[in-house]
């Protein structure tokens, strides 16, 4: 691969004629070309198998889409980057779209991973659990499922079927007696020896073979132990395997789709209308629906079905395998290409079909209609989420409705443990990717609710204004909504005054008479509070929008008070991470018995070193 190039051309030539005189300059060399404008901002990233007679292809003058003539338009400059093959080109294209986020080309803007049941490979009695991002950890992988919802129903009906543990290494280590879930027949308690090793391996090899989609013969071995637990009369444990069947019958039935002639698939369609895209997978494993998702990638200004579905395929499977099979609702542009670079990042062949016939064309009919429904509902909800916009820019005298609110509130006990949180809200519902914390750094300031919104609002437009000044990259707020009354407002204005931001309007939100939903009063800088109708739509969106920045902040709170319980000494002492901590609670008891401990107790702590316990002793036991 060589270094990334930008072409020298004539000063002033832009569009069609600067993009002539560089593609002169290239060889048919594979790679990557990115197409910038006047400001040097990335307007659009491609690759190419033949660099000269792609880019050569934007020299001409006409027979270009509306998109593309404005893409090349706008084009004052070109860089380029070869590779050595194709598919490393296709490679390196998807990576650079995701870093640069060109306007110009798809985006798939939803990132998030997917969870994955786990059964661990690193105990003598494994656990069963959830499991999201990296593969690392050893053990058997099931998924991806299209929801923790769904992995999680998935979860309860399989301890109800295979009675396996959930707990962790640490709980099972230290149970004395059985837990709840024994009792109630979700788990075989091997924490306390009520199950032989072999026994649960048994259970284990048959939640396996579950999840790998061999029902049959979990099913036929647990009716044989029924009926041979009737006939030795024993009818208790004969009624606990006919509640298991009955728990395996309710997993099966939960799969709204078991197709008879897919085992492993992802099923992808994609809808456009109102130059928007909706994409919906179907995940397909063990010949059983393991439930889908939606997707709304941002189109590039116009990109048709072929390109919105390749891009796509080669950003969704960049942190995760892809199956052996995947199901289109329309042909992609480089059908073979992409298969290569699948089948490179699995191990193994990856196949790419738009089948026309048969139960395969049937479920990929099936996610082309969810991703019709998903649309239009989606357009609905946009434009419902638009009246309420300008509603509000009506409300509060805006020039024009906001396309970016941010909602701020604080969250504190007795100035313990005080945070701040921040929501965002815009035309397309809530931008969950943007909400922010914030730890209240200044002790002096915990516990005082105006202090606190200073300190929020000038990190949050400091740091604005040292990344994007010039505010080009759409991260800057139209709207405050600060939960307060004219205090908060005051500090808000004082933040905002120092920091020379005097375009922004803010609004307070105050609880109003009694704290009572429906008469909150609105507080401006210079002007009398208001109220709105109480029967207002706009009152019920600025309530959602407040309750909203309201649990997020809660949520923030309650997590660090919750690791702040868990604290102990130890977290002070160098060298003793997670791990080491809990050998030592473990080996002690507590993190008092370890501050009392003699320095041979600790060295012969598992895990603990001769330094690391000399380190330990002397944090305890400091020398005068």
């Amino acid at each position: 691969m060589q270094d990334d190039s930008k072409t020298p051309t004539d000063p002033g030539l832009t569009g069609h004629a600067l993009i002539a005189q560089v593609a002169r300059s290239l060889d048919g060399s594979p790679g990557v070309y990115r197409m910038l404008n006047a400001r040097n901002e990335v307007l659009y990233v491609g690759k190419a198998r033949n660099l000269r007679a792609r880019v050569s292809n934007y020299a001409r003058p006409s027979g270009h889409s509306a998109r593309i003539a404005r893409m090349i338009h706008e084009t004052a400059s070109m860089m380029f980057l070869t590779t050595r093959t194709e598919t490393e080109a296709l490679l390196l294209e998807q990576n650079l779209i995701k870093q640069l986020k060109p306007r110009y080309n798809v985006l798939l803007r939803d990132d998030k991973s997917f969870p994955n049941i786990l059964i661990t490979g690193d105990h003598p009695f494994p656990q069963i659990r959830k499991h999201r991002g990296r593969r690392s950890d050893p053990g058997h992988y099931y998924g991806p499922f299209a929801s923790a919802g769904a992995v999680n129903r998935t979860l309860n009906q399989l301890q109800k079927v295979f009675l396996l543990r959930t707990c962790t290494d640490a709980t099972f280590e230290s149970r004395t007696r059985p837990c709840l879930l024994y009792q109630i027949r979700r788990c075989a308690g091997p924490c306390t020896g009520l199950v032989s090793e072999a026994d649960y391996a048994g259970l284990v090899a048959d939640a396996r073979r579950f999840l790998e989609g061999r029902t049959t013969h979990v099913q036929e071995t647990l009716a044989a132990q029924m009926q041979a637990a009737a006939e030795a009369m024993e009818f208790e444990r004969a009624a606990a395997l006919r509640d298991r069947i009955r728990a395996l019958t309710a997993v099966q039935a939960s799969q709204s789709i078991n197709p008879a002639g897919v085992a492993e698939a992802d099923v992808v369609a994609v809808h456009l209308e109102g130059g928007q895209a909706c994409v919906q997978v179907f995940f397909i494993r063990a010949g059983q629906s393991w439930g889908n998702r939606d997707f709304y990638p941002r189109t590039g200004a116009g990109a048709e079905e072929p390109e919105i579905l390749q891009a796509f395929l080669a950003q969704f499977y960049d942190d995760q395998p892809p199956p052996r099979l995947i199901l289109l609702s329309h042909p992609v542009e480089d059908p073979d290409l992409l298969g290569q670079l699948l089948s490179d990042r699995l191990g193994r062949k990856v196949d790419i079909a738009v089948p026309q016939r048969g139960e395969k064309a049937g479920l990929v009919e099936n996610a082309l209609r969810n991703a019709k429904e998903s649309l239009g509902r989606r357009l609905a909800e946009n434009a419902a989420q638009g009246k309420l916009l300008a509603g509000l820019a009506d409300a509060f005298g805006l020039d024009a409705p906001p396309r970016r609110v941010e909602v701020y509130d604080n969250s504190h006990i007795m100035g313990r443990d005080a945070v701040g949180g921040m929501v965002v809200a815009g035309p397309d519902g809530w931008l969950k990717s943007e909400y922010r914390k914030f730890t209240i750094r200044n002790e002096a300031a915990a516990g005082d609710d105006l202090a606190m919104m200073r300190e929020v609002l000038t990190r949050r437009f400091e740091r604005l204004l040292k990344e994007d000044p010039d505010r080009e990259t759409g991260t800057w707020p139209d709207l405050l909504l600060i939960d307060g009354g004219a205090g908060q407002v005051a500090a808000v204005a004082e933040v905002l005054a120092s920091l020379g931001v005097d375009d922004i309007p803010f609004v307070g939100v105050a609880k109003g008479v009694d704290r009572d939903a429906g008469k909150e009063e609105f507080h401006r800088p210079g002007r009398p509070p208001f109220a709105l109708p109480r029967n207002a739509p706009v009152l019920y969106f600025i309530q959602r929008l407040r309750d909203e920045a309201h649990r997020w902040v809660i949520g923030a709170h309650r997590a660090k008070r919750a690791k702040a319980v868990g604290a102990t000494p130890l977290d002070d002492i160098p060298g003793v991470g997670a791990a080491r901590k809990r050998a030592l609670l473990q080996h002690f008891g507590s993190a008092k018995a370890v501050s009392r401990a003699g320095l041979d107790d600790l060295k012969a702590a598992p895990g603990i070193s001769s330094a690391l316990a000399e380190r330990i002793h002397g944090f305890f036991h400091p020398r005068g």
